[in-house]
């Protein structure tokens, strides 16, 4: 039996796989399903430190499933948007690791990733307005914030693509690599985040994303109870105990 959504978990990094290549991945209901249960589980399991999102067969996802979307499927999630993911984002950090195609919807899921890698032939866009729809789950609300303004119109209102390497320039994308390897590269990544302090991830993670919104005159009281929080935690008594005694650090998480 194929399954839409395949999720392995090995050493602490959750490993996504949107598994549909006969349909480049577009996401239908079940490909909706299976990121929102994983997503859930990310944050609900204290062993698990981050994930990864990919796609099978050399394609990240060419978006949402219109035979299926004519059937009357939605690939929308109740509380948490298109794909199960892009309305609610995880506590813990996401990469997207992206070969081939990420369009449209799939384009909004990678964006939707705290980080992303790519592979050079990657191709990145919002083409929905080729076919009389705008890029609803995200794609007009997060790149302006993401990428200049002028550019992200132009990609919206053009409805043309970008390359892996226009996306890294744009800082829309981390790094980028050779065709194949996105998702190598996006472990090697998330291994070094794994070894930190996994209440200090999430609050740096939080503070970023949060602090887009923040008036400047109150930031760092906004900022204060997360630093508090964490300043409090035996996690860094652990971490700084750690340093002094020239050992690896064994987080708890608390």
């Amino acid at each position: 039996m194929s399954y839409p959504v395949v999720v392995t978990v090995d050493r602490g990094i959750m490993i996504v796989t949107i598994n549909r290549p006969e349909a480049k991945n577009a996401v239908n209901r079940d490909v909706a399903e299976g990121i929102a249960a994983a997503m859930k589980e990310l944050d609900g399991n204290v062993e698990i430190h981050l994930a990864i999102l990919t796609g099978t067969g050399g394609m990240f996802c060419s978006g949402m499933d219109l035979k299926a979307y004519l059937r009357g499927e939605s690939p929308f999630i109740d509380g948490r948007g298109f794909g199960g993911l892009c309305s609610a984002l995880p506590k813990k950090p996401l990469i997207a690791a992206v070969e081939g195609f990420a369009l449209a919807g799939g384009f909004e899921l990678a964006i939707a990733c705290d980080l992303i890698v790519a592979g050079d032939t990657a191709r990145f866009g919002t083409p929905e307005v080729k076919v009389g729809l705008i890029a609803g789950a995200g794609g007009l609300l997060r790149t302006s914030r993401q990428i200049p303004k002028r550019i992200a119109m132009e990609l919206a209102l053009t409805g043309e693509t970008i390359s892996a390497t226009r996306a890294y320039e744009l800082g829309l994308v981390n790094r980028v690599v050779g065709t194949g390897g996105a998702l190598n590269a996006a472990l090697t990544l998330a291994r070094v985040i794994a070894a930190n302090g996994p209440l200090a991830v999430v609050a740096s993670k939080r503070i970023i994303s949060d602090s887009q919104d923040w008036p400047a005159s109150e930031m760092f009281a906004k900022q204060e109870p997360l630093l508090m929080a964490i300043a409090r935690s035996k996690d860094a008594i652990e971490g700084a105990t750690s340093f002094a005694e020239k050992r690896s650090p064994k987080w708890s998480g608390c």
